[in-house]
């Protein structure tokens, strides 16, 4: 969430002039930079709830100012691993005696850092890996399915965004731990002042229901904790911390669970799984975070698995496979291959309203994920951003958004690109125009302009020159802007600068765009070989706050970008 805190923004910033020292702003040889008068926070991944990725508040950057002779990189945070984890911060902290702005990154190592968002200067930094454990690592995941596993480089600790709490000063995430032969994962509530565990942290992730699906025993489907894997970023939504999963590879048996824990006292509250008398379902969407209302309505889209009532899968060597469409594709038990508006009722979710393909068997057969693209709730508005493998985008209405038919996709607006998506949209609102912004993998970056008078998108696109990263995955997107202000509007893309990114690590590419029309390329962090970010992190998206854009990398640092 992106939270105004005590003091006033204005409406020019000074901006921190930066040191070339590693993760050590502030050191005796360098002056300490202009206080920021910016304290803006991201607290959530992409931003806020909606998951549309803008930070309206920015007063500082600018398409004018963000040249290759005024912006570049500043300096580093270094790490111990890589990031997965769009990196959070917190505006106005007190911290060590002042006020600072700070800047919170987790690593696949069970690491977090607390660093000076605007000097680099380490506050502190800890490691959760339980103790006489080690991190999980991509050899641990050997399957028929899968092997050898490259989704993931090598450690498998923390994964998805954590999300924090301002008022109760509180970081949440998932963290794994292994002996090479049990498998754990705790849910953390940390102080993020100092680091320490918040009273009844941490809690070990455990959960069963009820069902006749795969793997389960006495017709029980019990939490997997080696199998499913934590990648979307953690959502908390009216006091509960919601943690959504996918799988290793879609190494079977696995489900898709939405657990939620009491943010307090963190004791678990919600248990879902969408697939209980079938397989799969796994909630991917490119590391994006659940997106929610301020209702408590959670939304999000399933992949590959089952739909609809039937136990229609046999087990093989590899997995499961499937015998054909299910008898009734409109029971809400079995949620593959579907988006869904989850309503928390009792100690569960309820599916309140669903969209599912009319090919959602031939989604399946063809690993066509449904789920495989970031979601966003398109702010004030009653609608839904979703995209499938297939090339199909589908404009859903969030409370209403179509069931199922054999016959045609009762939508509010199907858009066909004709590419796949492994990616984040984003979104931006200017003085004339809004946009959602999308850039999947061998495609172009494009802007769909949203049309409020008939709450569709317009037919004519606005598309960039530049194609997209060859092979997976597409780029992730964030927007920054002083409200709708005139020339303030930014486009961020990060992606693969050469290479498939999904099974290997490439390098990485920052650039930035007009929000107003994308076919302008403002800046890129090719130009300047002191610019390179180091090797992309993938489904981690760029985060502006205060004047600064961090970027997570595979390098085994944070890379800080502003004005020089």
């Amino acid at each position: 969430m992106i939270k105004r805190f005590a003091l006033p923004l204005l409406l020019t910033a000074s901006v921190f002039m930066g040191c070339s020292k590693k993760g050590g702003g502030g050191s005796n040889n360098n002056p300490p930079p202009p206080v920021n008068s910016q304290h803006i926070s991201v607290l959530t991944q992409h931003n806020d709830n909606t998951r549309a990725g803008l930070n309206d508040k920015e007063t500082s950057l600018t398409t004018t100012n963000v040249t290759g002779a005024h912006f570049g990189k500043l300096f580093t945070l270094a790490v111990d691993d890589q990031v997965y984890a769009q990196p959070l911060v917190v505006g106005n902290l007190s911290i060590a005696s002042a006020v600072h702005n700070v800047v919170f990154i987790a690593t696949v190592n069970n690491t977090v850092y607390a660093y000076d968002a605007d000097s680099g200067k380490l506050y502190w930094q800890k490691n959760f890996t339980v103790s006489g454990m080690r991190t999980p690592n991509a050899g641990d995941m050997k399957s028929d399915w899968c092997s050898p596993y490259t989704n993931i480089t090598n450690n498998i600790g923390i994964i998805g965004t954590p999300v924090i709490d301002s008022v109760s000063h509180t970081i949440y995430f998932v963290a794994r731990s292994t002996d090479g032969t049990h498998f754990v994962q705790h849910l953390h509530a940390v102080n993020i002042i100092t680091g320490s565990e918040q009273p009844g942290s941490p809690v070990i992730i455990t959960a069963s229901v009820p069902g006749t699906g795969d793997g389960n025993v006495a017709s029980i489907v019990s939490f997997d904790p080696m199998r499913n894997n934590q990648r979307q970023g953690l959502a908390l939504v009216n006091g509960v911390v919601y943690i959504s999963y996918s799988s290793h590879c879609d190494w079977n048996p696995y489900h898709g669970w939405i657990l939620g824990y009491n943010a307090q006292t963190l004791q678990q509250q919600i248990v879902y799984n969408d697939t209980p008398d079938g397989e799969g379902g796994g909630i991917w969407e490119s590391g994006q975070g659940i997106a929610a209302d301020v209702q408590g309505n959670l939304y999000i889209t399933t992949g590959n698995g089952t739909t609809g009532k039937g136990n229609l899968y046999t087990a093989t060597g590899n997995g499961t496979q499937d015998n054909g469409p299910n008898p009734d594709p409109t029971d809400v038990k079995n949620r593959s291959e579907s988006a869904l508006k989850l309503t928390p009722s009792g100690s569960t979710l309820k599916v309140s309203s669903y969209f599912t393909p009319t090919n959602y068997f031939n989604l399946n057969t063809n690993d066509l994920d449904y789920g495989v693209m970031g979601t966003l709730l398109i702010p004030n508005s009653d609608y839904y951003f979703t995209g499938c493998k297939d090339g199909n985008i589908y404009l859903l209405n969030k409370d209403n958004m179509g069931s199922y038919s054999a016959s045609t996709n009762l939508v509010q607006q199907t858009v066909s690109l004709n590419t796949n998506f492994h990616c984040q949209p984003a979104y931006y609102k200017g003085a004339g125009n809004e946009f959602v912004f999308v850039w999947s993998e061998n495609d172009r970056l494009r802007a769909l302009s949203f049309i409020r008078s008939s709450n569709t998108f317009s037919n004519d696109q606005i598309v960039s020159s530049d194609i997209g990263p060859s092979g997976q995955t597409g780029a992730m997107l964030s927007v920054s802007s002083n409200g709708t202000l005139a020339g303030t509007g930014i486009l961020w893309a990060y992606c693969a600068a050469t290479g498939d990114a999904e099974s290997n690590t490439t390098p990485g590419v920052l650039r930035a765009y007009d929000a107003s029309d994308v076919t302008k390329e403002i800046w890129s962090s090719k130009t300047n070989a002191a610019d390179y970010p180091g090797n992309f992190a993938k489904f981690a998206s760029p985060t502006i706050a205060n004047g600064h854009v961090y970027l997570a990398t595979f390098s085994n640092e944070v890379e800080v970008y502003g004005l020089k």
